[in-house]
């Protein structure tokens, strides 16, 4: 087991040295709430609400709502679409005029066991319908996401994850990456609902961005008792 973690650990190439201008100096946080409400043995709905701050619980950066339908094609298998609303403000030291989205998001999830190590994976197209001030653009965006949950006892997990994402070039925008590492510490509160507190490390367009992540994910089985059938 600690052969595997020192293995995730170093895929993930977390970064934690920090950086020298003003807004990589400042740790920001991340605070998220998602659940996932089952319906039936093949479709789901999930809903996704995230905070982002320059500094810990102060100095606002993005606010990420989304609602999504799931279909499960297979136990490892499941398609997604899902509709999101944004809020972001893009200045670190003062007030500036806020950015409005709204965004279409495909994906498709993958899990599987690698030797006894449970894997996950994510693929995830993006239309990103940006209202700014000046004028209104669409980005195209691609996302793929590794991850794994390494349970240490029936109340205890660590989860890894590592994203990358690219943004299409037209003829309006440039195309640019962007890297998310993630490592946590998960608690199971409930059978269906666990805490997570980590560490997120941004890497974009040469900044290098390092965020404290609360989270809180939950599942709630909204199927007749007599009609569940794994």
């Amino acid at each position: 087991m600690k052969y595997y973690i020192a293995l995730i650990v170093l895929l993930l190439s977390i970064n934690i040295t920090l950086s020298q201008t003003p807004v990589e100096d400042q740790l920001g946080s991340w605070f998220t709430t998602s659940g996932t409400y089952t319906i039936s043995n093949k479709m789901s709905f999930s809903n996704t609400l995230q905070s982002w701050h320059y500094k810990i619980a102060d100095n606002f950066n993005f606010l990420f709502t989304s609602l999504a339908v799931n279909y499960r094609v297979s136990n490892k298998l499941t398609t997604s679409f899902a509709y999101g609303f944004m809020d972001i403000d893009s200045g670190f030291k003062k007030e500036s005029a806020h950015t409005y989205e709204n965004r279409l998001m495909e994906q498709i999830s993958y899990k599987h066991k690698l030797a006894k190590l449970p894997i996950d994976h994510r693929f995830r197209v993006e239309q990103r319908f940006l209202n700014k001030p000046a004028n209104n653009i669409l980005l195209n965006r691609l996302r793929y996401r590794l991850g794994t949950k390494i349970k240490l006892n029936n109340a205890l997990f660590i989860r890894l994850n590592n994203e990358f994402l690219v943004v299409v070039k037209t003829k309006d925008t440039d195309q640019f990456t962007e890297n998310r590492a993630y490592a946590a510490l998960g608690i199971n509160i409930f059978k269906s609902a666990n805490i997570q507190v980590g560490y997120l490390n941004r890497k974009i367009k040469g900044l290098d961005l390092h965020r404290l992540q609360l989270g809180l994910f939950y599942k709630i089985d909204l199927r007749k008792k007599n009609a569940i059938k794994q």
